[in-house]
């Protein structure tokens, strides 16, 4: 027979494992709209009143206006690039919780011949209120840097992609229910 101190840690660790893993949902949907060029996804992770800070920048960016920001930020400098979290430490403390994602992402510049990967971290303070956990602040920081060329794009197995095919709802990754039939991203 379960004793009621039992359930009560049970449901503690429940409570405990949904927190952290609706943090790294958020952590993964906001790197998906990023490679998506999707505003209202980004947007959707952030309290409106959170702020970002990116790096040293004297400039910071509210939650509301973060999805257009980002779009902007990235059109234009970069033909492709591809957001992808490592490491996610969550510290729990009631409805806040102090998160450590580490990022590596591959920028393309629009030359097609040169890329840079950058190793990063996301320092965030999320915040439960009315039950979502969403960012509150965000510390963006590029910790490494790695520039490179990307003549492999030339060769036959890595022919560079039109970037706008995966910048609109209209990715493959949008469609429910996953088909066979859509067309994948074509190779110009």
């Amino acid at each position: 027979m379960t004793t009621s101190p039992d359930l009560d840690q049970l449901a503690q660790d429940v409570r405990h494992l949904k927190d952290r893993l609706a943090i790294q949902d958020c952590v993964m949907r906001h790197c998906r709209g990023v490679d998506r060029h999707d505003a209202e996804l980004m947007t959707s992770c952030y309290h409106p009143d959170a702020v970002v800070k990116h790096g040293n920048s004297d400039k910071t960016i509210t939650g509301s206006e973060y999805g257009d920001w980002s779009n902007d930020a990235h059109d234009g400098r970069f033909a492709l690039h591809s957001h992808n979290i490592t490491n996610v430490n969550v510290e729990l403390d009631g409805d806040v919780a102090y998160v450590e994602s580490y990022v590596i992402t591959g920028f393309l510049h629009p030359d097609m011949q040169r890329s840079v990967v950058v190793f990063g971290r996301y320092v965030d303070q999320f915040e439960r209120r009315d039950g979502a956990w969403k960012i509150a602040i965000r510390r963006a920081f590029l910790d490494l840097p790695v520039d490179g060329s990307a003549t492999y794009l030339g060769t036959p197995r890595g022919q560079p992609i039109d970037p706008q095919q995966f910048w609109t709802r209209d990715d493959v990754s949008y469609e429910r229910p996953v088909g066979l039939t859509s067309p994948s991203p074509q190779w110009t």
